[in-house]
C-alpha cells in the first residue's frame, strides 16, 4: 500500500514512519481474524486495515471527519493484529500518528471530559481520595526484609496501582527480599507516560518519558540492576520508548539503555531459584493481557514460573482477545468494553477455578468488576 503524504500538520518524523508502516501493509486482511472491535461489530472500518486506509486518508488529503475518529477511538490498541500480521506491520505506531491528526476534530466538551479523566488518574494527590473507595484490596501480610542483598531493582510504583491494590507491589517487594534482592520504588507521581500517549497527549507524555529516561539512567549507572514492572501496560510503554524518537534525537540511545534493562517483574523472576517459595493456590486460570502477550512478546511465560509450583496450564477461548480494560479504554468506550469483558470472564470460568489471575493492574480491575470470583495479581499468589 503506497501513500502520497500531503498533510503538513505531520512532523517529517511522523510522516517518515507513517509512509513506512503504510507501505508493509499488504492488506491482506489476516489482522480482521484477531481484531476484537471486528469480532463485535462487523465494520471493517473498525478493524486494523480499515483504520489503517482511514488514516491514510487523512495524511494524503487531510480529509476526515468526526466519523473517523470515532473508528480511532474504538481500537483497544490491544496490538493483536501486529502479532498475526505476516507483514510485520507496526500499526500501533501507525495508529499513534492517525489520532494525533484526528484529535481536533473531537468536540470540547468531549476533549474537555477526556483530559479531566487523564489528569485524575495521573494525579496522585486528587486519585487517592477517590481510589479508596474503588480499592480492590489491601496488604495481606508483613514486610519481609532480605537477610543480605545481592542486587538492587528499581520497582515502578504505576499511577493507580498503590491506591487500587497495594498488595501486589508489596508482594513484589516480600518475594524480591526473600531472594536477597534490595527493591527502590519509583514515586507514584513518575508516570510511564502511557495514558497520555493513548490520549493524544503527545507532548505531556513525552516530557514524562524524557524525565523518567534521566532519573532512570542516572539510577542505573548508580547501581540499580534492573527497572521492574508489575503492570504489563507500563512495561510495554517502557520498553517501547525509542521509537518515540528519532535515532538522531540525544534521548534515542538513552531511551534504548532505559528499555534493555526494564523487564516485567515475570521476566525478572524467570531468571531466578524459585524453589524457596509456594503458591497460595492451585486451582486458577491465568488471563495473559494483551501489552504481555502482543506488546511485550512474553505469552506464555507466567503460566511456566506458575508450572513450577504444580499449576496446570488451563486452556483458555480466544485468549488472544483482550478483555476491554486498555488503559482508559474502559472509562470511554464502556458498551464494547463491557462485552468484551462478559466473554472473556465466561472463557476464564469454563474451567470452574477459584481465582482468576492476571498481570495488569487494568485487566485486574476490569474483571473483577464482572466476576463472582476473586481476581488477583498472579504475583501475590507467592507471598505466602
Amino acid at each position: 500500500m503506497h501513500a502520497e503524504i500531503k498533510n503538513n500538520n505531520v512532523s517529517d518524523a511522523s510522516r517518515d514512519k507513517a509512509n513506512q508502516i503504510i507501505e508493509s501493509c499488504v492488506h491482506c486482511g489476516f489482522c480482521l481474524a484477531t481484531c476484537p472491535t471486528y469480532q463485535l461489530l462487523g465494520d471493517e472500518l473498525d478493524s486494523p486495515r480499515g483504520r489503517i486506509y482511514l488514516i491514510k486518508s487523512a495524511l494524503e488529503q487531510n480529509q476526515f471527519s468526526l466519523k473517523s475518529l470515532r473508528h480511532m477511538d474504538r481500537c483497544l490498541t490491544c496490538r493483536s493484529c501486529e502479532t498475526t500480521c505476516p507483514s510485520g506491520v507496526e500499526y500501533g505506531q501507525l495508529l499513534e500518528i492517525g489520532r494525533d491528526i484526528m484529535e481536533p476534530k473531537r468536540g470540547k466538551l468531549q476533549s474537555l471530559y477526556r483530559y479531566i479523566v487523564r489528569k485524575t488518574l495521573l494525579s496522585p494527590t486528587v486519585f487517592r481520595p477517590i481510589g479508596y473507595f474503588y480499592r480492590h484490596s489491601k496488604i495481606t501480610s508483613k514486610s519481609a526484609k532480605p537477610e543480605k542483598a545481592n542486587s538492587t531493582v528499581l520497582l515502578m510504583s504505576g499511577c493507580v496501582q498503590p491506591s487500587l491494590a497495594p498488595n501486589i507491589n508489596h508482594t513484589i517487594k516480600n518475594v524480591l527480599s526473600k531472594l536477597n534482592i534490595e527493591v527502590l520504588e519509583s514515586s507514584q507521581s513518575q508516570c510511564c507516560g502511557a495514558l497520555d500517549q493513548h490520549l493524544s497527549a503527545t507532548d505531556d507524555a513525552l516530557k514524562k518519558v524524557r524525565r523518567n529516561i534521566d532519573h532512570w539512567t542516572q539510577q542505573l549507572e548508580s547501581g540499580v540492576e534492573s527497572i521492574i514492572s508489575s503492570a504489563s501496560g507500563c512495561g510495554v510503554m517502557i520498553k517501547d520508548y525509542p521509537k518515540l524518537f528519532k535515532s538522531s534525537d540525544p534521548y534515542f540511545q538513552k531511551a534504548l539503555f532505559v528499555s534493555s534493562k526494564t523487564k516485567d517483574i515475570a521476566e525478572f523472576l524467570s531468571t531466578m531459584d524459585l524453589s524457596g517459595l509456594n503458591l497460595s493456590e492451585l486451582n486458577v486460570t491465568y488471563h495473559e493481557p494483551c501489552t504481555m502477550q502482543h506488546g511485550q512478546e512474553l505469552g506464555g511465560l507466567v503460566e511456566s514460573i506458575l508450572s513450577q509450583f504444580g499449576y496446570i496450564k488451563k486452556t483458555v477461548k480466544d485468549s488472544h482477545i483482550c478483555c476491554g480494560s486498555a488503559g482508559a479504554y474502559s472509562i470511554f468506550e464502556t458498551k464494547i468494553s463491557n462485552q468484551l469483558r462478559d466473554n472473556k470472564i465466561e472463557n476464564l470460568n469454563a474451567s470452574k477455578p477459584n481465582m482468576i489471575v492476571t498481570s495488569n493492574i487494568g485487566c485486574l480491575m476490569h474483571l473483577q468488576k464482572g466476576s463472582s470470583i476473586p481476581v488477583k495479581h498472579w504475583v501475590e499468589l507467592l507471598d505466602v
